[in-house]
């Protein structure tokens, strides 16, 4: 049986950002990772943007190139899913019966794609892996017209590399806007007439009731003809936690961690889309944050922790979205705010957003403006308090703000 001092399942950003910084920490010990995937850990965001236009070859999007692995004594277990947890006996399970030991865990397991619940779900495409995107590409020369289930980000995304790649799109949203779980009405607008000018027949409101071989079928009856379908719908992913979970890992909606990415099961830690942690960015609700920075910050916690040099994890959330010429950069979490001030002029092409809570910056989202990202970013650390007219006064830059 294999055996590892620490043992990391996911080689995606979280698993392969919590070894590079055990080894930067000092830490000695053997390191394995285990991956469901048969690729070297690599970069996911440009699966639904560059990979998928064909615009970056796959080795450009290795998070290391293969030789750094080997170099540092980081052994690589790809092509496997662990399927149970002995927490007692300090061992993995994989699916062909393999058994792994492990001093310490670092489950860094991600998610899947949640599933669309109708008829004919199977026949669409998701976008998760590298593998997905393989499929998809290899079907897009023969399809004229593309079905998009999904107004988040990964659908926008999506849609946006279709139009340019000269795909008839339509793109369906069950919700009344796009963007809904995580952008205020106003941005919600400004992508949909976006995306319309760029030729995307944007559909709200409309569920998908079947999707056929040709056409998707919605819940009015009326069918859109189409010859692929891509599921980017906006409801996250479910986390990659069952084995913890059943071994008793406290959870549920993914595994619970503490300040230090700690489970309530001894020498185990949880990291990145499947953690469930209470965040002050979130008014101290206990939340997953599904994005590359969450699995990055929260890969140092974990590795700090493990090496003695514990500190508590406290990283302010940041988002981004590329989609046509438009650059979406967010930080912070808008839940709770109450009062949202407009920063430049969305006609412009170039505005921001800036999120308030009793008086308090939570949150921007900057569209074209990384000058507001960046300066915003400390308004947000700091929870600065700011008269609603000075943040929407644009002859002043948001660093003059900073107290």
């Amino acid at each position: 049986m294999r055996h590892f001092d620490v043992a990391i399942v996911g080689t995606g950003h979280g698993g392969a950002q919590a070894a590079i910084q055990l080894r930067q920490l000092g830490f000695a010990g053997s390191i394995g990772m285990v991956g469901r995937e048969a690729e070297l850990p690599y970069e996911r965001p440009p699966l639904s943007k560059e990979y998928l236009a064909g615009e970056k070859d796959f080795e450009r999007m290795l998070i290391r190139p293969p030789r750094f692995w080997a170099e540092r004594g980081v052994e690589m277990l790809t092509g496997r899913e662990v399927v149970a947890v002995d927490p007692e006996a300090r061992r993995l399970v994989c699916a062909d019966g393999e058994a792994i030991g492990y001093e310490h865990l670092i489950w860094a397991a991600g998610g899947v794609p949640k599933r669309l619940a109708c008829p004919g779900a199977e026949r669409a495409h998701v976008i998760r892996s590298r593998a997905d995107v393989d499929r998809l590409r290899a079907a897009l020369p023969e399809a004229r017209r593309v079905a998009v289930i999904g107004g988040g980000y990964i659908g926008l995304e999506t849609a946006a590399v279709l139009r340019r790649l000269g795909k008839e799109v339509v793109l369906v949203e069950a919700l009344g806007r796009v963007l809904s779980r995580v952008a205020a009405e106003l941005l919600s607008r400004f992508f949909e007439a976006r995306h319309r000018t760029e030729g995307v027949d944007v559909r709200l409101g409309v569920a998908v009731a079947a999707i056929e071989a040709d056409a998707v079928t919605l819940a009015s009856g009326e069918a859109i003809p189409c010859d692929l379908v891509i599921a980017g719908i906006g409801i996250g992913i479910d986390a990659a936690a069952a084995p913890l979970l059943a071994a008793g890992a406290k959870g549920g909606n993914g595994i619970l961690v503490d300040a230090f990415c700690r489970t309530s099961l001894a020498h185990v830690h949880a990291l990145g889309d499947c953690a469930l942690h209470e965040s002050r960015w979130a008014g101290g609700a206990a939340i997953r944050l599904e994005s590359v920075q969450n699995a990055h910050d929260m890969a140092a916690t974990a590795a700090r922790d493990i090496c003695g040099q514990s500190r508590p994890y406290d990283a302010v959330p940041w988002f981004w979205s590329n989609q046509y010429d438009l650059r979406l950069q967010s930080v912070g979490l808008w839940l709770g705010h109450d009062q949202i001030v407009l920063r430049g002029d969305p006609a412009s092409g170039s505005f921001s957003l800036v999120y308030l809570e009793a008086g308090r910056v939570i949150a921007l989202d900057c569209v074209n403006a990384t000058r507001d990202y960046a300066q915003g970013r400390r308004l947000v650390e700091q929870g600065t308090r700011i008269a609603p007219a000075a943040l929407a006064d644009t002859s002043r830059q948001l660093k003059e703000l900073i107290t």
